[in-house]
């Protein structure tokens, strides 16, 4: 019983890209009221001193820092990793539009997301 897969049509591409942007936003949602769970939990009661700026720590600024708050277990580290997610969502989104349209041999739109893939990739590295 082999059925034929279905072609690469527009509507299914859409299909597909509505898919992958509902799931990347709401893995990334969980795992922000995850983390922030874990945080309340753990800091909860604690009182705030709104008087002194405290920005990110440092580890919380490089992925490989995030990964090590994440394995280690902490509420903040969760956090962030729920916001790179949310980041990462239509970066992949383009990423998979590349391969769909290679797939539908439209070379004309691999290109030009292509140039949108590279513009992105770009701005989130600082390279």
């Amino acid at each position: 019983m082999n059925r034929p897969k279905p072609a690469w049509t527009d509507e299914r591409v859409e299909a597909i890209v509505g898919h992958l942007l509902r799931v990347g936003v709401l893995t990334a949602a969980g795992v922000v009221l995850f983390g922030a769970a874990v945080y309340l939990v753990r800091h909860g009661g604690g009182s705030p001193d709104y008087g002194v700026f405290r920005g990110e720590p440092e580890e919380l600024r490089s992925l490989s820092g995030i990964i090590g708050s994440v394995l280690s277990f902490r509420g903040r580290g969760l956090i962030q990793l729920g916001l790179v997610l949310l980041i990462a969502t239509p970066v992949a989104r383009v990423a998979f539009c590349v391969f769909a349209f290679a797939r539908e041999r439209d070379w004309l739109y691999v290109v030009v997301t292509l140039i949108v893939l590279s513009a992105l990739l770009f701005s989130l590295t600082g390279s």
